[in-house]
């Protein structure tokens, strides 16, 4: 066992049985370095990447590698979700040099964290264009002993290009007037008609393409927009990229039709699915979106919910050294387990063929194996037989060794999964997803947060580590907004303007506006970078800009949306060069940019009457719109929180007040005039 059998990481412990002498990243491995005069050997994965099971088989296992290793290097490993700090420093480095990042990244650096040499995945032994570690690491090693000054000089070079990183959001300029019809038309131009999705293969969920889309529908009634979003969620649900037999929704899709997964799960893919499938349901109406939005809360309840209602990080794609091999399936199998019948009708409807449903990646050939996945929607009648069988098929999967589940649980995405069943709790009307995020929230709360207002970024063994960073904070906040506007608690407003309060001292750029990926009191690596790019997930400046603008209008605050401004100015140019890389951005920016209502309902209780108020608001509230309410046992902590509020008094009758283009009408006390008045 090397040292990183005390570590909690689930990752770092994969790796605690290697013979290369792993350390943790931290002082201990970097003044080793200094004292015997080698490089920094880092790697980079996370624990339910494929690749880095791969290398890890091939070279970390391996006693030869090792030993090289070993002899050259101080070796250091790092859990990317642990420490994405670290990993997105040294990923720009990666992009830099070679064009592209990926899992596991592979850093070679001084002792003193300058890196001169970057790559991905590294084979063994060297095989076309990619160089293999046994050829690699004699290779760095003769250049650190007799040819520093080349090496001296790819640190120098390679620094000067990272401070060009360092640049980015330091614009003044506004947004372009067409901002959102440009990144509409750039989503259009890469739509795929057929398929759904946008681009080719490998095609990714990017549910924030869908909620940007969504709103656009909905502002513009653009019946494309709108058939763009219903055509994506329909196939993605019907492709293989959905667990027909499990649920939840898999990583990406390695081919155009949705057919063939990247097989792990991660949550915050369903965190971010589950808000877009909500949404879709409420633009369509289309009671399958509906039913997956719930589906994939099912999932997540059954597979990543913690015992105390927290939620672990995800599942792996391999069991057993093979990707994808707990979940496909033989038509032999099939037949093993279900009546003729049953099977034939299973076998026909989810694409089951005895030679085969997807080819091998590598060979390009039928396995025999099978990836369930329909073609069209079932009738009720069909759906009705198939849910019996699937539950069948199911049980019997069970039975399988399941792929490793990542039981960490990390702040920003329990943040995610937060906002995703506060909104869709409401959005959907089920008041079960808004008790799990309750739940969720205040556990959480008492688990990562400090006495000084910081927040904690892992959980692991019911304790929490590792400082806070920028989307821990982003995410967090939009998960307490998301369940003030779901219960109207104001606890949970007071938390997220107290949560922001800090996330602005503590990371907000002062000169130029948005916020640094790292605290000012953070391990500082190359310099302190701040993150717009919309990937997997959305960044924290684009949430960031949502929380600011919903914040402003709940509390009254002005600098909360003046904030919010001067990130879209400081990364303007960006987003004007490529709006479709940062559509959350864009749809915060597209709601700001709509009249809206500000709503304030007073009532002694909340009664039936109230509640009647609520849900006509939500009806017919436009995007951007925000509701509070008042009440007798509210009244003292919502006036704390948002001052402007104590100017509305309680009456016998509740009344609601609505304020549109800073200007407020006279209120109304009946629900037809409040109807009328947000109709028109």
């Amino acid at each position: 066992m090397n040292r990183l059998s005390i570590e909690k990481s689930p990752y770092l412990l994969q790796h605690a049985e290697n013979p290369v002498d792993w350390y943790p990243w931290g002082e201990e491995a970097f003044e080793k370095a200094r004292k015997v005069n080698k490089p920094v050997f880092l790697s980079i994965g996370y624990a339910t990447c494929h690749w880095c099971h791969v290398m890890a088989h091939e070279s970390f296992e391996d006693e030869d590698v090792a030993r090289l290793m070993n002899d050259a290097f101080i070796n250091i490993k790092v859990d990317r979700e642990e420490r994405p700090d670290i990993d997105n420093t040294y990923m720009t480095v990666c992009q830099m040099l070679t064009g592209q990042g990926g899992w596991p990244l592979t850093i070679i650096m001084t002792p003193g964290k300058e890196p001169f040499f970057a790559a991905t995945y590294l084979p063994k032994h060297s095989m076309q264009n990619r160089i293999g570690m046994t050829d690699l690491v004699p290779q760095i090693k003769n250049a650190w002993q007799n040819d520093r000054q080349r090496i001296d000089q790819a640190v120098q070079r390679i620094k000067e290009g990272f401070s060009k990183s360092l640049q980015l959001g330091q614009s003044k300029q506004a947004l372009p007037e067409n901002i959102t019809k440009d990144t509409f038309q750039n989503l259009q131009d890469r739509y795929d008609p057929e398929f759904g999705g946008f681009g080719g293969s490998p095609k990714f969920p990017s549910p924030h393409n869908l909620l940007f889309l969504a709103d656009y529908a909905k502002i513009h009634k653009s019946d494309k927009a709108e058939e763009m979003v219903q055509k994506t969620l329909l196939q993605m649900r019907l492709g293989g990229l959905w667990d027909h037999i499990g649920k939840g929704f898999h990583r990406y899709s390695t081919d155009q039709e949705w057919l063939l997964p990247h097989f792990e799960k991660m949550l915050y893919d369903q965190a971010t699915l589950l808000m877009a499938y909500a949404d879709g349901y409420k633009l369509t109406g289309d009671p399958l979106f509906k039913e997956t939005a719930l589906d994939i809360v099912n999932y997540v309840g059954s597979q990543l919910e913690s015992p105390d209602g927290l939620f672990y990080s995800a599942e792996d794609a391999d069991s057993e050294g093979e990707e994808g091999k707990f979940y496909v399936w033989s038509r032999e199998e099939i037949d093993s387990v279900l009546t003729v019948e049953e099977s034939e009708l299973f076998c026909t409807h989810y694409n089951i063929r005895a030679e085969g449903n997807f080819l091998d990646e590598s060979t390009r050939q039928r396995t025999g194996k099978n990836i369930p996945h329909l073609s069209h929607m079932l009738s009720d009648s069909q759906e009705s037989k198939l849910s019996e069988i699937r539950q069948k098929l199911n049980q019997h999967r069970e039975n399988r060794i399941r792929p490793l589940l990542d039981d960490k649980i990390l702040t920003d995405w329990n943040g995610l999964m937060i906002a995703a069943l506060a909104k869709s709790g409401v959005l959907l009307n089920e008041s079960k997803l808004i008790e799990k995020a309750e739940k969720a929230l205040k556990q959480l709360l008492e688990l990562c947060k400090t006495e000084q207002s910081l927040l904690l970024h892992r959980i692991k063994d019911g304790e929490a580590d590792i400082d806070g960073m920028a989307d821990d904070y982003a995410f967090l906040i939009w998960g307490a907004l998301e369940l003030y506007s779901a219960t109207f608690d104001p606890v949970y407003l007071s938390e997220a303007v107290e949560l922001h309060r800090s996330f602005t001292k503590h990371f907000g750029d002062q000169k130029h506006g948005g916020f640094f990926y790292t605290a000012e009191h953070a391990e500082e690596l190359l310099g302190r970078q701040k993150e717009i790019y919309d990937g997997a997930i959305p960044s924290s400046n684009s949430v960031a800009v949502l929380n600011g603008y919903r914040l402003s209008r709940l509390t009254g605050h002005s600098d909360f949306e003046h904030q919010s401004e001067q990130i879209l100015k400081a990364f303007s140019e960006q987003i004007s060069d490529a709006p479709a890389g940062y559509t959350f951005a864009l749809y915060a920016h597209q709601m700001m940019q709509q009249p809206s209502n500000e709503i304030l309902i007073a009532a002694d209780k909340p009664d039936e009457k109230v509640k009647n108020f609520v849900k006509i608001a939500r009806e017919l509230n436009v995007s951007g719109s925000v509701i509070l309410l008042k009440t007798q046992k509210s009244s003292e902590q919502l006036t704390r929180t948002a001052p402007f509020t104590k100017s509305y008094p309680i009456k016998e009758k509740p009344a609601v007040y609505v304020c549109s283009n800073f200007s407020c009408n006279a209120p109304v006390f009946d629900v037809e005039l409040f109807k009328n008045l947000l109709k028109n």
